[in-house]
Order: C-alpha cells, then structure tokens, then sequence
C-alpha cells in the first residue's frame, strides 16, 4: 500500500511539472467538439429544440392517464387547458428521463377552499415524483404539501406565490433515477425548480416516489410520461415545453 501511495505521489507531482511548463495559452484551448446552437425563444415561445408538449391549440401530445383515451380537460379560448374535476390525469404520449421543462399555470381566481383544497394539482415528473401545484399565497398548509414542495419530501426554499388568478411559472431542471441490472437504485433522482424566476428547490435530492401515506419507493424503471393531476380543483395550464437533455 505505502509503495501505491509513493507511486500516486510521484506521478501527481509529474502531472503538476507538466502543467506548470505550458507556456502557450493556446495550449489549453479547447476547440472540438462546439457546442451546437440552441436559438432562444423570443418572449414566451420556447427554444428552437423543444418538444412542444402544449401550446393550446389541441391535446395531440396527451392521453388520459386513465384508460389511455383522449383526454377531457376543457381546452380554453386563451390558449389553456383547465383541469376537468372527475376525469382523471394527463400524461404525454412520449416518455422522457433527464429534461428542462417549462410549464405555466394558474389556480382558481375565486377562492373556494383552503390548504390542500385550494387550487391542488401537481406536476409527476416520469408519472412518480410529484411537484407540487397549490394557491399557497397566504394560505397555509404542511410545508412540504405547499406550492413548490416536493410533495411529502422537501420543503421549498421559499414561498414564491403570485396571487390566485394569476399566471405562474414552473421551471425544471430533472435528472432521473438510475438503476442497474438487479434494478438496485445507484443514484437518486435530482430537480432544481424556479418558481416564478425564482429557485425554490436546489439540485434536491428525490427520495422516492409520491405517497401520500407512507414512505417513498424506489422501484426500477426507465424512460417515463410527464403527469399532470387531477385532483377536483379548476387548474389551468399553458405553455408547456420540454428539452431532453
């Protein structure tokens, strides 16, 4: 062991010589392979590679989660879809692992409840792992069932609601699962979240999947739909893209 150590010392200490003769700065310029051009989407339009998953016009992209029938969510004039209460989930015909997502939403103007009877739905990255949708302007409920909350698992940095009635944004940045062969969890899931342009979850470890009573599961699986909830309460949503990465 002492002689693999000596011998990691010497050849660090090579390295380090090495580096420190490069005298061309060209030397350490990088120039293959270029990172491809990705145009940027001009006000709310999404970026040139994106799937567009919704952009109001019709649901082609999804499928009640149901019976894999078409879905029956009402598709509104202003280029939204409003949850339809007793018609089940959403989900996207394709199935996706890591992935930028940018979706909008917007929970009932008229208050009708309170806590988790206000404005509830929730956004199921690969159908398992629920992001929180909630009116949690100056309503309360368990923080980690609030707006932004990993359901059931993490609290969100912040409590970044605009009013109800009003157009907010979700943007994800996800790193699914891994498994191996013995379908053994080797690394967990990852999301960082942008409320509204601001980070209410930090690179946060996904523990499982979405219970609501109980503790979260890892059970091996692959490429996933995105899941949209339906749980009896009037949610809108537009403007919904996603970017594999």
């Amino acid at each position: 062991m002492k002689h693999l150590t000596a011998l990691f010392l010497l050849l660090h200490a090579i390295s380090i010589q090495s580096f420190s003769q490069i005298t061309d700065p060209k030397a350490t310029e990088v120039w293959s392979p270029e990172p491809r051009v990705v145009t940027p989407g001009e006000s709310t339009r999404p970026p040139s590679d994106a799937v567009v998953l919704f952009n109001g016009a019709n649901f082609n992209e999804w499928i009640s989660s149901r019976d894999s029938g078409a879905v029956k969510w009402d598709l509104n004039n202003d280029g939204s879809a409003t949850v339809k209460p007793g018609t089940g989930d959403i989900q996207t015909k394709r199935s996706f692992g890591d992935y930028q997502l940018h979706i909008e939403f917007r929970t009932p103007a008229t208050v009708t409840g309170e806590g988790q009877n206000r404005g509830n739905s929730g956004i199921f990255q690969q159908s398992r792992y629920e992001l929180q949708v909630l009116d949690s302007y100056q309503s309360r409920t368990y923080s980690n069932g609030q707006a932004g909350a990993m359901y059931k698992q993490s609290i969100p940095l912040v409590n970044a609601c605009r009013p109800p009635g009003t157009w907010q944004t979700y943007d994800v940045l996800y790193t699914a699962p891994r498994f191996n062969a013995d379908s053994l969890l080797i690394a967990p899931g990852r999301i960082t979240v942008l409320q509204n342009g601001i980070v209410v979850q930090l690179n946060t470890e996904i523990k499982g999947t979405t219970e609501y009573i109980g503790l979260p599961k890892n059970i091996a699986h692959g490429k996933a739909p995105l899941r949209l909830q339906d749980h009896n309460c009037l949610v809108s949503y537009r403007n919904i893209w996603i970017r594999e990465l």
